[in-house]
């Protein structure tokens, strides 16, 4: 175990005694009511200081609640980092989000959902992008210990070991969750021992010596980027107040509290340093530091609360799309071959992957095997094992890892096998991808690419269509092509997109159209519908198979009717919905999906608010029926899907 003289000794117990100080100062704010709440870390100090202290300035850390010490430990400014804290104006959300819920990568820090372990997979991502730019860092990445039994735990520490990966899972051992005792949620207390099932380092550590702390962290960072994989450190301290201030801590036992009393970490290192920092100058940088963290937080208590516009919180929603130099944005320039709706994927996926070494491609059995649809198939001996990655069958740690990659620069393109399977990354993909934007203004280029629907016989689990889920998540673009042509140029597009994208790609079509494909990485614009076919007596706005389903019907009846292919969702195209009903003055809306709460209802409702006095019909939606959909065609065909329900829906509309 290093000793005192091994560190800057002045150094070191200015960065344990900062974090100290803050947590006095709010503990105040809170008892006058100057400060509504606040989420302490007293008494656990020596780990986020230790951990920061022997970093290097290119890792990256992923701090939870009460890793304040992170934050003053790496130099992040204390007055914007006050303003953050109290919830005024020069904070680093702008008023989005609280405490330490936001990254600054210029500090290399990525802050917390309040989804605790989700951040977990995102520092595989991270290191994987730092592994792959060769440079020599690691991630370090906390969670507290009843954390642990969330999949988001076990789905990071396995990918890390897998891919040898240099992260430090860093386990906050303190004893209680709110406050449910962890010898009430752990089968077993002692979080390390589950290393040895993953194959990676992990040991115990005294969380409450600085010393072995920074010990630890040197050895796992040395590990790390020696090629030995991942460690897992279950750090043991202990919570001296309660979850957050307001929760107290009568249900912890009084002598459990006494006896961390006498571990408290600021005495154990001013034990350590010893002559090296005597008495008179220890209290001399307390009253310095304290002097200066009373003034700052005062002052930032005078800063004006947050304030905006919706015009500014709409705009920050998204990330802005940077036009590419050599961009072609039309549908159909120069040669074109027929080819599959597969085909096309393929060409797109592999046109953007030629052109960008940044782009990345991950899912399950997508590289020896080419996915479970072909897909990839030849990726791998094209681009080797570093761009395309078999995951394990861990959706929401494939995710994570997929946003850590999007925050390091990189366009990972994740293949959800199944669209239904997407259900076990969706806490990544709404809580955690979508909002990483607007919260604190990092773009997050990721493509989720899903074969979604049914028409094939593949029973409940394998055919649904519930593309709304994710229309109702601001800060993901949602994006399903119906063509050939789009779903190359639309997923071009989705690829250079700096937001998270959901692509979403009919199996039912993937073998069965064919269409013209410009040869060149020709892009679609997403955000802009389709006319698929011209007519003055209603507007029929449909995607995915769905819009075949009403080609092939107006053709068959000789319909004079619009339809329109929305082919993004969000954001979907209202001024071209809107032109078409100002002349049909009638509109029909299918799609595959259950009709309750479907994007159709949506659609309807907007354009009747917009467009009522042009309308000489009730707008009708057709979508599936309310229920799972069977494995039997025969019963999908007949009775689920809208399908069968389509022709009567077009007479009722135009007979109105």
């Amino acid at each position: 175990m290093p000793t005192a003289p091994a560190v800057d000794a002045e150094a070191l117990y200015r960065a344990l005694i900062t974090p100290r100080l803050i947590e006095e100062k709010m503990l105040r704010l809170i008892r006058q009511g100057r400060l509504s709440k606040w989420f302490s870390g007293y008494g656990q100090e020596a780990i986020a200081v230790g951990t920061s202290f022997v970093l290097e300035r290119g890792d990256t850390v992923l701090p939870m609640h009460r890793n304040l010490g992170v934050w003053t430990t790496r130099g992040v400014p204390l007055r914007p980092l006050f303003c953050q804290l109290m919830g005024r104006e020069g904070g680093f959300t702008k008023g989005r989000d609280r405490t330490f819920h936001f990254g600054i990568p210029e500090y290399g820090i990525v802050g917390m959902i309040s989804h605790l372990a989700a951040m977990l997979p995102v520092a595989n991502g991270l290191a994987l992008g730092a592994r792959l730019d060769g440079r020599e860092s690691v991630s370090v990445a906390f969670v507290g210990e009843g954390a642990t039994r969330e999949g988001d735990f076990h789905e990071a520490v396995s990918l890390a070991s897998v891919w040898k990966l240099p992260v430090v899972f860093i386990v906050e051992n303190n004893g209680y969750g709110l406050s449910t005792p962890t010898r009430q949620a752990l089968p077993e207390p002692e979080v390390w021992k589950a290393g040895a099932g993953y194959g990676m380092h992990a040991e115990t550590v005294d969380g409450n010596d600085v010393f072995a702390v920074m010990d630890a962290i040197r050895a796992a960072r040395d590990r790390g980027l020696a090629g030995g994989g991942p460690t897992l450190l279950d750090m043991h301290t202990f919570r001296m107040r309660g979850h957050e201030e307001a929760s107290g801590t009568k249900y912890v036992p009084q002598e459990l509290m006494d006896e961390w009393a006498t571990r408290d970490p600021i005495a154990h290192a001013e034990k350590k340093l010893g002559r090296r920092l005597n008495s008179a100058k220890r209290a001399a940088i307390r009253e310095e530091i304290g002097k200066e963290v009373d003034a700052i937080a005062e002052w930032a208590l005078t800063q004006a609360p947050v304030t905006g516009t919706l015009d500014a919180e709409r705009a920050d929603v998204f990330a802005p799309l940077v036009p590419r130099e050599t961009a072609d944005t039309s549908d159909d320039s120069g040669a074109t071959r027929e080819v599959r709706f597969i085909d096309a994927v393929t060409d797109g996926l592999r046109t953007a992957m030629r052109e960008d070494d940044r782009v990345l491609l991950m899912g399950q059995d997508i590289a020896e095997y080419g996915g479970v649809f072909k897909v990839s198939a030849g990726f791998l001996e094209e681009f080797g094992v570093e761009r395309v990655r078999n995951t394990p069958i861990i959706e929401s740690g494939a995710v994570g890892t997929a946003m850590g990659l999007g925050l390091a620069g990189f366009k990972p393109v994740l293949e959800i096998q199944y669209f239904d399977f997407i259900t076990c990354g969706f806490n990544q993909i709404v809580n955690n991808l979508a909002t990483t934007h607007y919260r604190w203004g990092s773009p997050v280029g990721v493509t989720l690419r899903a074969p979604i629907g049914g028409g094939i016989g593949a029973g409940p689990f394998h055919s649904q269509s519930m593309e709304a889920w994710f229309c109702h998540t601001p800060g993901l673009k949602v994006v399903f092509p119906s063509s050939p042509a789009d779903a190359k140029g639309l997923l071009l597009s989705s690829i250079d997109d700096p937001n998270p994208v959901l692509f979403l790609e009919h199996k039912m079509l993937y073998r069965s159209l064919k269409g013209p494909v410009p040869d060149a990485p020709t892009r679609i614009p997403l955000g802009v519908a389709r006319t698929v076919r011209s007519g003055s007596r209603a507007t029929i706005v449909a995607w995915g198979a769905a819009v075949h389903w009403t080609t092939h019907l107006a053709e068959e009846e000789g319909l004079d009717v619009d339809i329109i292919d929305l082919r993004t969702l969000i954001p979907w195209d209202r001024e071209a919905v809107l032109e078409s009903v100002r002349r049909t003055h009638r509109l029909l809306v299918v799609h595959e999906a259950p009709r309750t709460g479907g994007f159709g209802a949506e659609i309807a409702a907007e354009i009747t608010q917009l467009a009522f006095n042009y309308l000489d019909a009730p707008p009708l939606r057709i979508g599936g029926e309310d229920m799972p959909i069977p494995f039997s065609k025969a019963l999908e065909d007949a009775i689920y899907s809208g399908k069968s329900r389509l022709p009567d829906a077009v007479r009722d509309l135009l007979a109105f």
